[in-house]
C-alpha cells in the first residue's frame, strides 16, 4: 500500500510540474514566433531615438504581450520588436524616450508598419543582445 501511494504521489507530481511549465510558457523545443518571423536575409543595421515605448500583444512574442520602441530614424518611425515584457522585466532592461540607440535586426512589415526584429540593441556603450543570428531568443526568464 505504501508503494502504491508513493507512486500516485510522484505520478500526480509530475503531471502538477508539467502543467504548471506549459502554463508559464515554457516551450519543449518548439520554434518561438520571433525566429519564424527572423529572416537574416533582411538584417539591417538602422539607428535612431525613440520616440515612445510600447508594451501591447504581438506575434513576435508569440501572441503575449511584447515591448516595442517607435524609432525615429532618418527615413521616418520604425516599429522594434524586442522581446517578451516579462522577459526585459526580469532582466531589468528598460529603454526611456530620447535615448539614441542603433538597433541591428531583421527588417519586416508587421501590423501594418515596417518593422524591425531587434537581434541587438546598442546604447552608447551598452550591447544588448535579445537574439543569436537566426532570430532565436537569447535572454531567458
Amino acid at each position: 500500500m505504501k508503494t502504491f501511494s508513493l507512486f500516485i504521489g510522484m505520478f500526480l507530481a509530475v503531471v502538477v510540474s508539467a502543467v504548471l511549465l506549459l502554463v508559464f510558457g515554457v516551450s519543449f523545443g518548439r520554434p518561438s514566433a520571433a525566429s519564424a518571423l527572423y529572416n537574416p536575409a533582411t538584417e539591417i543595421s538602422i539607428t535612431g531615438t525613440i520616440e515612445e515605448v510600447q508594451d501591447f500583444t504581438c506575434p513576435v512574442s508569440g501572441r503575449e504581450v511584447g515591448r516595442h520602441l517607435q524609432l525615429q530614424t532618418e527615413d521616418g518611425i520604425v516599429q522594434v520588436h524586442l522581446l517578451p515584457s516579462r522577459i526585459l522585466r526580469s532582466q531589468r532592461v528598460e529603454f526611456k524616450p530620447g535615448e539614441r540607440i542603433a538597433v541591428i535586426g531583421s527588417k519586416t512589415h508587421l501590423l501594418g508598419k515596417d518593422a524591425v526584429i531587434a537581434r541587438e540593441v546598442i546604447r552608447g556603450s551598452d550591447t544588448f543582445v535579445f537574439r543569436d543570428k537566426s532570430g532565436s531568443v537569447m535572454m531567458q526568464q
